[in-house]
């Protein structure tokens, strides 16, 4: 978490107390919607938005939690008229009329002019099941800073514009951003 001495993986020590996020990037979008259907409304309209702004579909990237959001995030791009792809670890983002979508996990090393972070709701990011696994505070604090970081990979595959929303009662991660 933030505000804590972290070490490298060459041991070194590193205090990070005082410091906010090592989000670079543009400046985040962060809207938290009281639905899910709110959510891919305001999603649609913003995906409708940057391609008025001569954003190309295949430069926008849509990046949810895991699997189990990733119809969310087609049921936005679709209302917002657009095709989409969906990306995994075999399939890179292309190019055409078509909107990547993935799961976080397969956000690295991606870039987009454009993107969206959705679903980042409570119990979503952290992920609920994740946390219930921690058997310690030490194993907790792991899963939070692990989950942290899924979000900040996802969000800086933004080079223009970034979006990041909830449906439901937003992560906590949320406020981190607004911060950064």
């Amino acid at each position: 978490m933030l505000g804590q001495e972290l070490s490298d993986l060459d041991g070194v020590a590193e205090d990070r107390r005082g410091t906010g996020s090592a989000f670079n990037g543009p400046e985040p979008s962060v809207r938290p919607f009281d639905s899910e259907e709110e959510e891919s409304d305001a999603v649609a309209e913003w995906l409708v938005g940057v391609a008025a702004q001569g954003v190309a579909p295949h430069e926008v990237g849509v990046f949810v939690r895991s699997e189990a959001q990733l119809e969310r995030a087609m049921a936005a791009v679709s209302r917002a008229g657009f095709k989409h792809r969906v990306l995994d670890k075999d399939v890179g983002a292309g190019n055409g009329d078509q909107v990547s979508i993935s799961t976080m996990h397969h956000a690295k090393g991606l870039e987009f002019r454009a993107v969206v972070v959705m679903a980042c709701d409570d119990e979503v990011l952290p992920l609920l099941e994740r946390m219930e696994t921690a058997t310690d505070d030490a194993g907790l604090e792991e899963v939070y800073e692990t989950e942290r970081h899924l979000l900040y990979v996802a969000c800086t595959r933004a080079r223009d514009h970034l979006l990041v929303t909830s449906g439901d009662l937003p992560s906590e991660f949320l406020d981190d951003l607004q911060r950064a």
